[in-house]
């Protein structure tokens, strides 16, 4: 008779007792490794085996027998009864662990009411930040907007058919785990999947149930530095096909194919200065203020964390983050749509804007898809198929252009300070020759010669600034009349002039016409077929 007490399996025959351990290893019905202890009064036999092997089998059976004193063909029989039990066994574990692992949780009225009135608070995303801050995050109010705020909607993403992925970038110590473990801490425990570290082919071999729709973060690009080709095919395609050589269940030996369906969400951290561009082009990119006034802030902070308020602190961030975790457990798998799009533009001087519109135009959606509790759900049926929708708004579109100048907007940190310097004072100087003679900005012409007069610079620190603009297409270069002098045109309109990063090229949402004479049925047709396809 078989049994199991406390996770180990016994097997009783007359008078000889079979140990089986390791069967819990095995999670394929092609073998049945495990290490089995035969005992008959003070005579015991052990060896480790793979009994599905005929070999294994009879090697087993003539070392036990003798070892026992016990006729081959009685051992033969107890292992002949032992594989089929230990089958049957391995057969309804293998399926359970088939079975999806994640419960729902289940709130109570009063959670769910809480997690409403905060999905319906007309300043949802100002809260966030606010929000971020009582959790003990510190930083100035642009940081905050554009770190965390894009990193919760980055987050929040997971939801949708094309998540955004994550890279925070910083040097040692400087708060990027921190940053991650905030974000990751608003969202619900059940949908993130941590990991240190994987292998090269670890992607390859997960199971789709526990990564779907959920947030894959690894704290380090480092431990994922194998896995960095499996995790861009995830975040471009969505899912993962992997052919390897095995053996079925016939044991003969053939090409098995292992799939991984997402979408997943990634999220990543990493110290490296220059990070691969072909992951950059995939992820929204931030970075942490690493100032020193940021330093006395964060400084300042870890002492009050020691005094005797901390206690009454830790429950408030505690609450804090439920709260947020329960509040996306009630966001409904919707649609978004989005009849702006358009008339949105976007730069595309460089061929990688075409994956960073898709990554704006995603972000737009999310921040629609988060207020889907503030907006209108609307219902439409395709053959027969209904299908359930939010639709995009005019400040939904504002919100994003300015976290996409922030995140997306990568130009002004190209710049060094110095440059960046010179493109402030010039752009102060065409504005005033702009007003005196009373004509366009873009009819504005200027020399060196008028810039070292405006700004004092020497000519050596001009020409290398300049022609770092020129390169960078921030200012554009005129051969002009008088022997062959060079004179400069200003492309640059002011964008991100208090130093801040900025992306050019985005359209004011002031200026969207409203779709108003659009049907439902045409505004369906027309986004799905001009926008990002998002949703389920």
């Amino acid at each position: 008779m078989l049994s199991i007490n406390d996770g180990q399996i016994s097997f009783q025959r007359d008078d000889r007792l079979y140990r089986i351990r390791g069967l819990e290893k095995n999670t394929s019905s092609t073998t049945l490794k495990v290490n089995l202890m035969v005992s008959r009064d003070s005579l015991v036999h052990l060896d480790s085996l793979d009994l599905v092997k005929s070999r294994s089998r009879a090697s087993f059976v003539k070392a036990a027998a003798g070892e026992l004193f016990v006729d081959a063909d009685t051992i033969k029989k107890d292992i002949g009864r032992l594989l089929l039990q230990l089958e049957t066994l391995q057969a309804d574990r293998i399926d359970e662990l088939k079975k999806p692992k994640t419960v729902a949780v289940k709130l109570t009225d009063d959670e769910e009411r809480e997690a409403l009135s905060l999905l319906r608070d007309p300043d949802l995303l100002p809260r966030i930040v606010a929000d971020f801050d009582t959790c003990g995050i510190v930083g100035e109010s642009t940081g905050k907007l554009a770190g965390y705020l894009a990193g919760y909607l980055a987050a929040t993403s997971r939801k949708l058919k094309h998540p955004l992925a994550i890279v925070i970038q910083s040097s040692s110590s400087a708060g990027k785990t921190s940053l991650m473990d905030a974000i990751l801490g608003m969202m619900p425990p059940e949908d993130v999947q941590r990991y240190s570290g994987m292998t090269g082919r670890s992607l390859f071999y997960l199971d789709s149930d526990s990564i779907r729709h959920k947030i894959l973060a690894i704290s380090e690009d480092e431990g994922a530095r194998d896995a960095s080709y499996a995790l861009k095919l995830l975040q471009s395609d969505g899912e993962l096909r992997h052919a390897t050589v095995g053996r079925g269940e016939n044991g003969k030996v053939q090409t098995q194919e292992h799939h991984v369906e997402g979408p997943v969400q990634i999220f990543l951290t990493t110290t490296a200065m220059q990070v691969d561009e072909e992951l950059v082009n995939r992820c929204l990119v931030l970075t942490v203020d690493e100032t020193s006034p940021q330093t006395e802030a964060i400084l300042s902070r870890q002492r009050d964390a020691h005094t005797v308020n901390v206690k009454q602190a830790d429950f408030v961030r505690e609450a804090i983050r439920k709260l947020h975790q329960n509040a996306q457990r009630l966001l409904k798998p919707l649609h978004v749509f989005n009849a702006f799009a358009p008339q949105l533009t976007f730069p595309s001087h460089k061929t990688r804007m075409r994956r960073d519109q898709l990554k704006y135009l995603t972000l737009i959606d999310t921040i629609a898809f988060l207020h889907q509790h503030q907006r209108e759900i609307h219902r439409h049926v395709i053959g027969e198929t209904e299908i359930q929708y939010v639709n995009v708004q005019r400040n939904d579109i504002a919100v994003a252009n300015g976290i996409a100048g922030e995140v997306l907007g990568r130009s002004l940190d190209e710049l060094a300070p110095q440059t960046r310097n010179l493109l402030v004072q010039v752009h102060g100087f065409v504005g005033g020759q702009s007003k005196s003679l009373n004509v366009p900005r873009n009819s504005v012409r200027f020399t060196r010669r008028d810039v070292r007069d405006a700004t004092g610079w020497t000519d050596f620190q001009l020409h290398t600034r300049l022609t770092k603009l020129v390169t960078l297409e921030y200012v554009l270069a005129h051969r002009g009349t008088r022997c062959s002098r060079y004179v400069y045109e200003l492309l640059y309109q002011g964008e991100g002039v208090e130093n801040q990063p900025f992306l050019m090229g985005l359209i004011d949402p002031a200026k969207l016409k409203h779709p108003s004479s659009m049907t439902k049925s045409s505004s369906i047709a027309e986004a799905s077929s001009s926008t990002y396809p998002t949703g389920f």
